[in-house]
C-alpha cells in the first residue's frame, strides 16, 4: 500500500489510492491486458517463482492493474494487503481456505447471504471442512459454545443480506479472540465509507465488489482484505499452512518470510495459483471507475433510502420494515455506533400485508424499480429471496436466515427519490382489493 495514502480521507483515496503516477505517466490507470510478462534471464524467473523477488510472471497469480486497485480497497479498510478475485463468492472460499482444510471447523453467523451459506453448509462440507451456524444476536457465551478443538474461524456479515441485520464486530470479535482464531466479516452492504470492521475487532475482511463497490452493474468480482493484526505465530499449531515450511515452495514459511502480509500471500500464492479466479484486468478497470466516485455514491444511497423507509413506514399496507438507518430500528443504535458517517446502507427489507403472494404482485407491479438478481446497484431494484436467491434453502433454514416469505428486499438506487415514490404509489395501487 503506497505510504502516501496514510491520513487521507475515504473521499481522497476514492481517486488518490492504488495507482500513483509519476511525471509523464497516465492519470487513469492503465490496464494491463497480458496474460504473461517478459524477463531477460532465467535466474530473474527463478526468483519470481521461489518469491524472492516480487514481481509479475503469469496473470493467473497477479496482474499490475489488479494489484493497484486492491491496493485501493486496502487503503480504504485500513488494511495491510488485498487480492482481488472473480467474483465476491470466489473472495468467500478463499478467506476460509486459506486457513482452513479437511478435517477443520468454522463458525458462522447464520444470517447471511444464500449462496455464501449454501456455500458453506454444502459445497465446503463437501471438502471435510465443517461449519456450525448461531445466531448472531445470542450472547457471547452460546456463540463460544459452538466453538470446537478444530475450529478456524469465525465469520459474519456487517449488514446481513437480505435481512439487513447489523453484526456486533465487537462481539463477534471477542468471542474469536478469546479462541485463538481470526474474525472474518463480508461488509459488503456498508462498505467502507460507511463502516471499517477493522476499527471494531475484525481481522480479515471480504467484499463483493459486484454490488455497491462496482455500483454500475457492469462486472463481477470480490475482494479480500487483511488488516495484518492477527498473530498467526502465537497460534501456531492451528494454523500450519501460515505457520510451518510450504513443500511448494521449497519449505518456505509464510508468516516468517511475509510477515503482516502473509495471509495475503499465501492466498495468492496457493489459492490463486491452483484455483485461478482471477479478475481480468478490464474488469479491474471498471471496478476501479467505480471506487472513484463510491463515497460521493454511498451517501446519495443512504440519504435516498432514508426517504424512502420513512415513506414505506407510514404506508397501511405494510406489514414491517426492516432498515437500520431509520430511529427505531432494533439495530439503529449499534449501526450509529459502527458507522463512520452516521450512513449505514441503501438496502432494506419490508413485508406487505396479506403475505408472501401480495408481496410478489406488489413487486410485479413496479415500473420504475427493476427486478433483477442484484442489489447495491446504481439503478433500485427489489429481489423476493424466498423465491429466489434463497429458494434453495428450507423453511427451517429460511427462517434461521432471517427470510419472511413476504420478504422483499429493496436497493434504492441514485434515482430522484421522488420518483421512486411514485412508482410504490402506484404499485400499491395496484393491490388494492
Amino acid at each position: 500500500m503506497q505510504e502516501n495514502n496514510k491520513g487521507f480521507s475515504p473521499d481522497t483515496l476514492c481517486l488518490k489510492a492504488g495507482w500513483d503516477p509519476k511525471t509523464g505517466e497516465a492519470r487513469q490507470m492503465p490496464i494491463y491486458q497480458t496474460t504473461t510478462f517478459k524477463y531477460e534471464t532465467t535466474a530473474q524467473m527463478a526468483d519470481l517463482f521461489d518469491l524472492k523477488t516480487p514481481g509479475y510472471f503469469y496473470t493467473r497469480l497477479q496482474n499490475p492493474t489488479n494489484d493497484f486497485v486492491a491496493a485501493k480497497i486496502a487503503a480504504l479498510e485500513g488494511g495491510v494487503a488485498a487480492m482481488l478475485t472473480s467474483s465476491g463468492q470466489a473472495a468467500s472460499f478463499y478467506a476460509i481456505f486459506n486457513i482452513c482444510e479437511a478435517g477443520d471447523h468454522f463458525v458462522s453467523a447464520s444470517t447471511i447471504y444464500g449462496g455464501t451459506f449454501n456455500l458453506f453448509a454444502v459445497t465446503m462440507k463437501k471438502m471435510g471442512i465443517d461449519v456450525t451456524f448461531v445466531d448472531a444476536d445470542a450472547s457471547e457465551d452460546e456463540i463460544a459454545a459452538a466453538f470446537r478443538p478444530n475450529t478456524k474461524l469465525l465469520f459474519g456479515e456487517t449488514i446481513t443480506n437480505p435481512s439487513v441485520n447489523v453484526l456486533d464486530i465487537e462481539k463477534f470479535a471477542r468471542v474469536a479472540h478469546s479462541h485463538g482464531v481470526p474474525l472474518i466479516i463480508d461488509n459488503t452492504f456498508p462498505t467502507p465509507i460507511n463502516c471499517r470492521p477493522f476499527d471494531w475487532g475484525a481481522d480479515i475482511v471480504t467484499h463483493a465488489t459486484t454490488k455497491y463497490m462496482d455500483g454500475h452493474s457492469s462486472s463481477v468480482g470480490g475482494a479480500i482484505v487483511d488488516s495484518g493484526n492477527f498473530d498467526w505465530m502465537a497460534h501456531a499449531d492451528k494454523f500450519p499452512g501460515l505457520t510451518k515450511p510450504d513443500p511448494s515452495y521449497h519449505g518456505l514459511t509464510y508468516a516468517e518470510a511475509f510477515g503482516k502480509g502473509a495471509y495475503i500471500t499465501k492466498a495468492t500464492t496457493q489459492l490463486m495459483r491452483d484455483f485461478g479466479s482471477i479478475p481480468s484486468p478490464f474488469n479491474s478497470y471498471i471496478l476501479n471507475l467505480g471506487l472513484e466516485s463510491l463515497s460521493a455514491r454511498m451517501e446519495r444511497h443512504c440519504k435516498n433510502a432514508l426517504k424512502v423507509a420513512e415513506y414505506l413506514q407510514g404506508r397501511e399496507e405494510v406489514a414491517w420494515i426492516k432498515f437500520p438507518g431509520l430511529p427505531g430500528d432494533k439495530y439503529h443504535e449499534l449501526a450509529m455506533k459502527q458507522s463512520r458517517n452516521g450512513y449505514t446502507t441503501g438496502v432494506m427489507c419490508f413485508g406487505i400485508k396479506g403475505g408472501r403472494d401480495r408481496s410478489i404482485k406488489f413487486m410485479d407491479s413496479l415500473k420504475l424499480i427493476n427486478m433483477e438478481t442484484h442489489v447495491a446497484d446504481s439503478c433500485s431494484c427489489v429481489l423476493h429471496p424466498a423465491s429466489h436467491t434463497h429458494r434453495q434453502l428450507t423453511d427451517e433454514q429460511l427462517i434461521a436466515a432471517g427470510v419472511q416469505p413476504d420478504l422483499i428486499r429493496f436497493s434504492v438506487g441514485l434515482e430522484d427519490p421522488a420518483d421512486i415514490i411514485a412508482d410504490l404509489d402506484q404499485a400499491f395501487e395496484a393491490i388494492r382489493e
